[in-house]
């Protein structure tokens, strides 16, 4: 018998995540560089930012898998973009890779 090979991982995300992701890895708020290589390589700091953006402070945001949480992260951003009177940007795979590592919740 195998267990959770059919259950799609969970991914949570909020402020409280992103700063626990942070102090594991020694890292601050301001720490572009080291953020950036956490959150994917280049633009990866952005893409930090763009979470904690999509997040309100002292909510959880909860996706029942990976697509779900790439769709919401893009709407966001596409959203953003268009507010700003800007092009968006998407998330690379490497991204969404590195995204999807820190915010997958253990079955």
């Amino acid at each position: 018998m195998t267990l959770g090979h059919n259950q799609a991982m969970q991914y949570s995300l909020s402020h409280h995540k992103l700063q626990l992701v942070l102090k594991a890895q020694n890292l601050g708020t301001g720490d572009a560089g080291g953020i950036d290589k956490l959150f994917g390589g280049e633009d990866g700091y952005y893409w930090y930012g763009t979470l904690r953006d999509m997040c309100p402070e002292g909510k959880t945001l909860v996706w029942e898998d990976q697509y779900s949480m790439v769709n919401a992260i893009i709407a966001h951003e596409k959203a953003t973009a268009e507010e700003d009177d800007m092009p968006a940007q998407l998330p690379t795979p490497a991204h969404i890779a590195a995204i999807s590592k820190l915010l997958g919740n253990p079955g």
